[in-house]
């Protein structure tokens, strides 16, 4: 591979290790803030025994973000060196808007939350964990603004190779803007809603039926079977945004390579790039026009269309069925699990097993949800004003391929880490609710 190819494996794995954090930590802090008011409303001690086992759980997940993000930052300016030059005058202030009204919260605050409770009034504490939660969302919405106009640039002109603005409302509220946002919101929600099920399962599983875990796999169940349909609801709205900005993305999404009426919905097929064709193809006729334009006989636009500006289609084709697929499974879990738990105030083995299974399903939607988006934008890196190729650093092909595979190696060995350490966590919580209850026996 050429050190174009490499570059861009790179960063796609530095980008794929960091968005796994701040896709919970966005939620979770929400999450601690309900914990620790259900508790100052009830005075009931599981609420504080969820937050602060949750508040570990936010810590690590937080410095791992901090750490994979100040790493993806550096390969602005030592593999894609043309994307500062080109759109650096938009790019930059909004990079530096995220770490001055939204890292800068978070960390400041972050002490207080993790070590403040006994050591500051109640309504100070209570005030950290709801500004950390404000920062969280305010460091999403920035980043989601410079990468949603990426996708879809508005408020800007070009003089002499560079982007100046034009409009800076434009430019943060551009048109996939808000679909971007709420999809991006509602995802965390859902992931920390499963992260929360899952490792509250696994300590039930071990006989941890505290009224902690109770209370939390109940709040679970509620954000599951509330944010899964609001989600497919919003996922279908920003694809219809997708039709009309990027209709190569849709385009590649539904594997649809001639531009026609009364367009099939793919369910299964083989996409073959050199035939520009579908093998085994399986697919339900008229819904995929449906869908997109509101109208069973409507217009989609095809990947033929747009010749060499289209995006690879098999990874787009079936990351987009992966998202779909486990959107459809978190619907019916979340549905399930709100009938057995907060319904029926029961908790059969085979429901937590599952709820333990689907622990980082969040993690896997958000991914595969990542790829859709930013491998259909290709060949641009800003939508129609910079291709990535252009963008790219002369780097030696040897160097980035060595580099790549010491992030992997490094990423991978931390990702198994974290993943252990929180299911450690989980059983230490367990442990030392047993030693509570023979304490008191």
């Amino acid at each position: 591979m050429d050190a174009f190819t490499l570059s861009r494996l790179q960063f796609a794995a530095n980008i794929s290790f960091h968005i796994l954090f701040p896709t919970i930590t966005i939620a979770l802090g929400w999450v601690l803030l309900f914990f620790k008011l259900r508790y100052r409303a009830t005075r009931q001690e599981h609420w504080m025994e969820l937050y602060f086992a949750f508040t570990k759980v936010f810590a690590l997940t937080f410095s791992l973000g901090v750490v994979s993000g100040v790493t993806m930052s550096f390969q602005f300016g030592t593999n894609w060196p043309g994307y500062m030059n080109t759109v650096g005058n938009i790019a930059g202030p909004l990079l530096a808007y995220e770490v001055l009204t939204a890292f800068f919260l978070e960390a400041t605050f972050l002490g207080v939350m993790l070590f403040g409770f006994r050591r500051v009034p109640s309504w100070l504490h209570t005030g950290a964990t709801l500004l950390v939660a404000v920062g969280t969302t305010a460091s999403a919405f920035w980043i989601l603004a410079l990468n949603s106009w990426m996708h879809t640039p508005a408020g800007f002109e070009m003089r002499d190779g560079q982007a100046h603005v034009t409009d800076w409302l434009a430019v943060v509220l551009n048109p996939s803007m808000p679909y971007r946002l709420a999809h991006t919101l509602l995802g965390s929600g859902l992931t920390v809603a499963f992260l929360l099920a899952g490792l509250l399962a696994y300590r039930r599983l071990r006989g941890d039926e505290s009224p902690a875990v109770r209370s939390g796999l109940r709040v679970a169940a509620v954000l599951a079977v509330v944010l899964a349909p609001l989600q497919a609801v919003v996922g279908d709205l920003h694809g219809v945004n997708t039709r009309d900005h990027q209709p190569a993305k849709l385009a590649a999404m539904e594997a649809l390579w001639e531009t026609q009426a009364g367009a099939p919905l793919v369910l299964f097929a083989l996409p073959d790039e050199a035939a520009r064709e579908n093998r085994f193809e399986v697919a339900v006729p008229k819904l995929g026009s449906l869908i997109a334009t509101r109208d069973p006989n409507g217009v989609v636009r095809g990947l033929n269309e747009f010749g060499a500006d289209r995006p690879r289609v098999a990874p787009v084709f079936w990351a987009f069925r992966v998202m779909v697929g486990l959107g459809l499974v978190m619907i019916a879990a979340g549905a399930v699990a709100c009938w057995q738990l907060v319904r029926r105030d029961a908790a059969p083995r085979w429901l937590l097993r599952g709820l333990v299974a689907l622990t980082f399903s969040g993690w896997v939607a958000t991914l595969a949800g990542w790829y859709v988006t930013e491998i259909g934008r290709q060949p641009w890196l800003v939508q129609g004003v910079l291709r990535s190729a252009d963008a790219v650093a002369a780097v030696p092909t040897a160097h980035v391929g060595l580099t790549l595979a010491v992030y992997l190696v490094t990423y991978a060995f931390l990702l198994v880490t974290y993943v252990a350490t929180l299911f450690y966590l989980a059983r230490r919580e367990s442990a030392a609710v047993r030693e509570r209850k023979e304490a008191v026996s």
